[in-house]
């Protein structure tokens, strides 16, 4: 790591990464590499987003993590790491096909399968997550970057569940740490969103230190919310 990939926080926070708060006047003028330090509003204890609703644990996870929908500025539901979805005539069957190049830190690649996983472990634990998930009759890969979500009854928040931007937030997680159970925390903060985390520097109380994802793809359109092209 240099100085020209790493970001150095003192928590963590996914204010600048995620857009979930609000933007401090300090990132209307991009910069390119360098280090940036700033207090957020607590102090990182646990990594494990699904396991804790804390919001510093949450600002963690948009460091680290990205989703398969967002909400944007205007609280609509976006396509995140989704590139394309389809919608029975009923309602009831949802089909989504993941966008090409998603990575996660380890180089491996993002896959339905990881997807099924990270669903299945939040659902367990965030109260919509659950609603969801009692209403599904069958979640399932269709093949490495597909995957097929059918209800066994009618459940009108799906996409909204997907891309709710505070805790629990569904963040996609590889299949081997999804299947922790949710009663227990997981090992590792491997992800494929914009940062990389830098355990080894991790100074509980002190600091948290972050690495930009040199491999991250970010969409296309301008960021919005939690949505959008995270460019870091």
């Amino acid at each position: 790591m240099n100085d020209l990939t790493r970001r150095d926080f003192l928590a963590g926070t996914a204010a600048l990464a995620a857009g979930t708060l609000a933007t401090p006047a300090l990132a209307q003028t991009p910069k390119r590499g360098g280090t940036l330090r700033f207090i957020p509003i607590g102090d990182l204890k646990i990594l494990d987003p699904i396991w804790t609703t804390a919001y510093i644990t949450r600002d963690h996870g948009y460091m680290i993590w990205d989703t398969l929908f967002a909400t944007d500025a205007n609280l609509q539901i976006k396509p995140q790491m989704v590139d394309k979805h389809t919608v029975s005539r009923d309602g009831m069957k949802f089909t989504f096909t993941l966008r090409d190049g998603l990575r996660f830190h380890d180089g491996q690649p993002v896959t339905a399968e990881d997807c099924v996983a990270s669903l299945l472990r939040w659902g367990k634990k965030d109260p919509l997550g659950k609603l969801m998930l009692a209403a599904t009759g069958k979640l399932q890969a269709a093949d490495r970057k597909t995957f097929v979500l059918e209800l066994k009854e009618p459940f009108g928040m799906v996409l909204e569940a997907l891309g709710k931007p505070s805790s629990n937030v569904p963040f996609i997680m590889p299949a081997r740490l999804a299947a922790t159970p949710a009663d227990e925390q997981v090992k590792e903060s491997i992800g494929s969103g914009p940062f990389k985390f830098v355990k080894e520097e991790w100074q509980p109380g002190n600091q948290v230190v972050y690495a930009r994802n040199a491999d991250y793809v970010p969409r296309s359109e301008p960021p919005s919310g939690a949505a959008g092209g995270k460019h870091v």
